[in-house]
């Protein structure tokens, strides 16, 4: 079946799959490629269970990569529209929308198309997991000379339409770490009888605050999740923290969580708690090459709002692919006067960004393919 971006997006929408598990994501973009007319010319790659890769070939020149990610995250929708989710996930971060997006400029380079060699990667993962080490590590790649690699995110930070973007590091370096504090347990009555770990953390979190105050801005360390405890009455002997660690770079996130180490080494010694430490994925900082923004800045100022935003907190798995290949990526906005932010239950971009994002993705094209 033949659909258009908005109702590929509309069935995004209402059949969202978590990281490693679009696999009715992927045979969904799959089959509605195969669906548009001159399809039959690209090359499908499926080197991981989930995710594709299309190439558009038509010369021995290098290729340059678009990339979408295709993945929800775990969150309850609480938007009343038609294209709802209809399971306890949500495309949160418009995944949806981006993957439309994709989609959309897909279908324009087949009607027009155009003397470059392009790769459209609709990635897995993005959430969890590095999606793009993993895809990247399957060797697909070794087989392309990719010169430049492309990615948008949607934002309702910014008015419908806006792009914004900045040379150098414009996404931080993000680490998914948890921490788990492992005491003893004992009746409330008899405190003296435990190791409350409960305390621990709590005293970590205060370390934490001064240790955060030395590094300023440069560092972030948000934590969303905190457990603890079973009953009223007895003071628990486990308590874990889940949060994200992020800074300019992978090296002064590292440097950051050793610190943390030393901390959770005295509270030990202070308190008889006990730790461990897990690191989850590891994001590189997404680099936009200077070269290239200085390329598309001026270009895409002429069609579009074009702000130079300066470098943000956010992690992006697109930063992997920005160390092997010279990048650009950008924002993308949504908001017709809305505010919630990304992960919100109510983050929902309208179908017109779809377009836009095309838009925008041509103009790149154009710009690159002239150069």
């Amino acid at each position: 079946m033949n659909l258009s971006p908005i109702q590929l997006r509309h069935e995004l929408h209402k059949n969202p799959e978590l990281a490693f598990k679009e696999f009715k994501t992927t045979e969904l973009i799959i089959s509605s490629v195969k669906a548009l007319p001159g399809s039959e010319e690209l090359i499908i790659h499926t080197p991981f269970p989930t995710g594709v890769l299309f190439e558009y070939k038509v010369n021995d020149a290098p290729f340059i990569l678009f990339r979408a990610d295709i993945d929800a995250l775990p969150i309850k929708e609480e938007n009343e529209v038609e294209f709802k989710s209809t399971n306890e996930f949500m495309h949160a971060c418009g995944h949806d929308v981006h993957t439309s997006i994709l989609y959309s400029f897909l279908e324009e380079v087949l009607k027009k198309r155009p003397n470059q060699n392009i790769l459209l990667l609709f990635q897995p993962a993005e959430e969890a997991g590095g999606g793009a080490m993993e895809f990247y590590n399957t060797g697909v790649f070794d087989q392309f000379k990719i010169i430049n690699a492309f990615a948008l995110h949607v934002t309702d930070e910014y008015p419908l339409g806006t792009i914004a973007s900045t040379a150098g590091v414009l996404f931080a370096s993000a680490l998914e770490i948890d921490i788990e504090f492992i005491g003893e347990s004992a009746h409330v009555a008899f405190p003296g009888e435990g190791k409350n770990a409960f305390n621990a953390l709590r005293k970590f979190l205060d370390e934490n605050d001064k240790l955060s105050v030395e590094y300023g801005d440069k560092i972030v360390f948000g934590i969303g999740k905190y457990e603890s405890g079973n009953v009223r009455n007895i003071a628990p002997g486990f308590a874990k923290l889940e949060g994200s660690i992020r800074g300019l770079s992978v090296e002064k996130v590292n440097e950051f969580t050793l610190r943390i180490e030393e901390l959770l080494k005295q509270l030990k010694k202070q308190t008889g708690v006990d730790y461990k430490i897990k690191r989850g994925a590891h994001y590189p900082e997404v680099i936009v090459d200077d070269k290239l923004y200085n390329t598309l800045q001026p270009v895409l100022s002429k069609e579009f709002d074009f702000i130079d935003c300066g470098l943000k907190m956010t992690g992006e798995d697109f930063g992997f692919f920005s160390q092997k290949w010279k990048s650009f990526m950008f924002w993308l906005g949504t908001s017709k006067g809305e505010r919630y932010g990304l992960h919100n239950p109510k983050f929902l971009p309208p179908d017109e960004v779809i377009e836009i994002g095309k838009s925008v993705f041509m103009e790149i094209l154009n710009s690159i393919s002239e150069n």
